[in-house]
């Protein structure tokens, strides 16, 4: 089990935006958090392959939006953002090693942060940073791995995965405002505490030493105690400070578990 990581650039403040004002980013807060959620995926039994930053593109820790690993292969995105699309050579590097690398062309865009893996069934957030061509070039690569693939529409966040993210194969957690839930299929949803509208996002990790392990952000005790009381092992990561970035947990890693 491989989490790959990406470290803070120094020019982490020129970050994309699109929902958030800039606001202020203590870099020395956010790595210690950064080293918080790494130590974490450690101690849930994972292997962390850390690559270094770039101090050319401030978002580089958001290696989730470079590549979406799957079983079967490992598909390279097309950032809507055009300025991260130079992050994806240290990252495909890095996944080469362990998957077949396939990849989105133009005029698709894509950006991993908008895909949600539910079992058989893949959601793409067609939001500002992934449209449908992207939609429908992930959907004919993962074809003959037996996957489904549809578009959902996002509202007032930046991916999908700020709606919603996977508990396990049968259940998410969602903020219905913001993704309409009927479109899940089959799907269990854990809605979040509505004092907390940004906390759907969780990084469940399926083979961790404490079956129904997920890490949760430590801002949303609420959300959290839901978790709780569906049976899940909540570990609480501090992540407040990448937040400023649109960033959230999820973001932070490329999970690869074994063939």
């Amino acid at each position: 089990m491989i989490a790959i990581t990406r470290g803070i650039s120094d020019a982490l403040s020129r970050c994309e935006l699109t929902h958030l004002d800039r606001v202020p980013i203590d870099l020395e807060r956010a790595r210690a958090q950064h080293v918080a959620y790494e130590s974490a995926l450690r101690a849930a039994g994972y292997t962390v392959k850390a690559l270094p930053a770039s101090e050319d593109h401030p978002d580089c820790v958001f290696v989730e939006d470079a590549a979406i690993a799957f079983d079967e292969v490992a598909v390279m995105t097309r950032p809507g953002a055009a300025s991260r699309r130079g992050e994806l050579d240290a990252i495909a590097e890095a996944l080469s090693e362990h998957r077949t690398l396939s990849s989105i062309s133009e005029p698709g865009t894509l950006d991993g942060g908008d895909v949600l893996v539910l079992g058989r069934d893949v959601y793409v957030g067609l939001s500002t940073r992934s449209n449908q061509s992207g939609v429908d070039q992930l959907w004919e690569i993962l074809k003959p791995h037996d996957y489904t693939v549809t578009g959902i529409e996002v509202k007032g966040c930046l991916h999908l995965k700020s709606a919603a993210t996977a508990v396990d194969e049968g259940r998410a957690l969602v903020n219905p405002e913001m993704i309409d839930t009927a479109l899940l299929r089959g799907i269990e949803c854990i809605e979040v505490d509505p004092s907390e509208p940004m906390a759907a996002n969780l990084v469940a990790l399926p083979m961790a030493k404490v079956s129904g392990t997920v890490l949760h952000g430590s801002a949303y005790p609420k959300t959290g105690a839901r978790l709780v009381a569906a049976g899940l092992h909540v570990v609480k990561v501090p992540a407040d400070e990448l937040a400023k970035a649109e960033g959230a947990l999820s973001c932070c890693s490329i999970l690869l578990h074994q063939r």
